[in-house]
């Protein structure tokens, strides 16, 4: 069979699905999975897409065909959640996504018959999950595709200080919805928002799932991906499936073409708080603008914790800016807080009291810890409390920001500028482009810091940028 499907194209859409930002590993694995999902035919018209956003008409000219042949192939695969589509400032665009985070995730987000479930989980499971080598490129760039949400109850008690940005980057007097509502002891911010409150702890509307979905313009709930998939293996856990959230233009797409169901802002909370009782992990996309997704993830299921544990990936999503603080005068070694941990990030260790020899205390190892606050939550003692890591890390302003830090650091980015391979202007422009790239590591690193700049966040701050 292997003969059979390395052919052309599949090679020629397996050699573009490298130039995304992460890439892909060529193996039979991956074919075997393209073939499921598509034929060979369908493969060779994927790999003519652009990376980025394009028109109708961009597609047409890449394929050669007309608009109206072109429309219907589009079409089709947007019924197939192989790529997205949507009306964005009066254009209609189509998003051709990676296969993670993307039509991996969209194969497995509903229950379908068009395809073999049963084997595609299979197949996944053993690039995704046995392969390392895709694994560790997926999750072990500077840029994380996704980062962590902190679970906002763990805030209870704290006087924080929540900034609320509007659309023009301006902070807002609005209280963070999410921690005001459910964790309380919120005061109104008002100022720039860059610098931390002298009586309490700083969250930002980003940081805050709540927040994030009740400021998007569209939601859609679909199966968890990893779940649907441990669950075709007969490994998933009781955690249930329907618990995902896409958000905007992918929400739109997914839920217009029966991959996922629109939900309101009310639900799309209400589901979130399930989450937290359930002791469920959010990673949202890792942008400030506009994230395309919020999954609810257990540490049993989910290929980003998997993989920190079998692989010693340390952040294989970029943590949360918090960390519990252990108050030793509270607490009683009861060992609550490391079952609720998803990546073992806490641990017991001797208190040193003579008078209790055998008393123990927890302790946290800050390189591993998510910042996700569920350990802050379990502890009936109140001996936990959130606090600011040290070191701030920067979000990227939005999908396109962060699209191009990681096509920068893969050494990808000359695709995403010259992006349609059957043109030899664009072949051509793009090689010089990727030689002046290929630079010493040093000076790759230089160009890394340059592009984290505020002057690029400020680049990207701007509507068009945010489909």
């Amino acid at each position: 069979m292997a003969h059979h499907l390395a052919t052309s194209g599949y090679q020629r859409l397996t050699q573009r699905a490298d130039r995304f930002p992460p890439g892909v590993v060529p193996s039979q694995l991956l074919l075997r999975i393209f073939a499921i999902l598509f034929d060979e035919k369908e493969a060779g018209l994927l790999a003519e897409l652009p990376l980025r956003p394009f028109t109708l008409r961009q597609a047409a000219r890449a394929w050669k065909l007309p608009e109206r042949t072109a429309a219907g192939l589009l079409e089709g695969f947007a019924e197939r959640a192989l790529l997205l589509d949507g009306v964005y400032r009066g254009r209609r665009l189509y998003v051709f996504s990676p296969p993670m985070a993307g039509f991996f995730e969209f194969a497995m987000m509903r229950v379908r018959g068009d395809i073999d479930q049963h084997l595609l989980a299979q197949l996944l499971q053993g690039y995704v999950n046995e392969e390392d080598e895709f694994i560790t490129s997926l999750f072990s760039g500077p840029t994380q595709l996704g980062r962590v949400l902190v679970c906002e109850p763990a805030l209870q008690g704290r006087r924080c200080r929540a900034v609320v940005r509007d659309q023009g980057g301006r902070a807002t007097s609005s209280p963070a919805a999410g921690v005001g509502g459910s964790a309380g002891g919120v005061s109104r911010a008002g100022g720039d928002g860059d610098v931390p409150s002298p009586d309490g702890l700083q969250v930002l509307d980003h940081e805050l799932a709540t927040e994030i979905v009740r400021r998007a313009r569209h939601r859609a709930v679909g199966l968890c991906y990893c779940r649907h998939k441990m669950a075709h293996l007969g490994r998933a856990c009781d955690a249930p499936l329907e618990m995902c959230l896409s958000l905007d233009f992918a929400a739109d797409s997914l839920a217009r073409h029966g991959h996922a169901r629109a939900v309101d802002a009310s639900e799309a909370v209400a589901l979130i708080e399930r989450a937290w009782d359930l002791g469920l992990v959010q990673f949202a996309e890792n942008v400030r603008n506009s994230p395309k997704f919020i999954c609810n993830c257990c540490s049993c299921c989910c290929d980003a914790m998997l993989a920190a544990r079998r692989l010693a990936i340390l952040h294989p999503v970029t943590s949360a800016g918090f960390l519990p603080l252990v108050d030793d005068a509270r607490c009683t070694g009861c060992g609550t807080c490391l079952r609720a941990c998803p990546v073992e990030s806490l641990s017991l260790v001797a208190a040193g009291d003579p008078l209790r020899p055998t008393a123990e205390l927890a302790r946290v190892d800050a390189q591993t810890c998510l910042g996700c606050g569920l350990c802050v939550r379990s502890c009936a003692q109140s001996a936990l409390t959130l606090e600011r890591r040290p070191e701030r890390t920067l979000t990227p302003v939005n999908t396109a920001h962060r699209v191009v830090l990681q096509a920068i650091e893969n050494g990808t980015f000359a695709d995403l500028i010259f992006f349609q391979p059957g043109l030899a202007t664009h072949r051509a422009l793009a090689a010089v482009l990727g030689a002046v790239l290929r630079l010493p590591p040093l000076k790759q690193g230089l160009a890394s810091k340059q592009l984290q700049s505020r002057y690029l966040e400020r680049l990207f701050d701007r509507p068009r940028w945010g489909y």
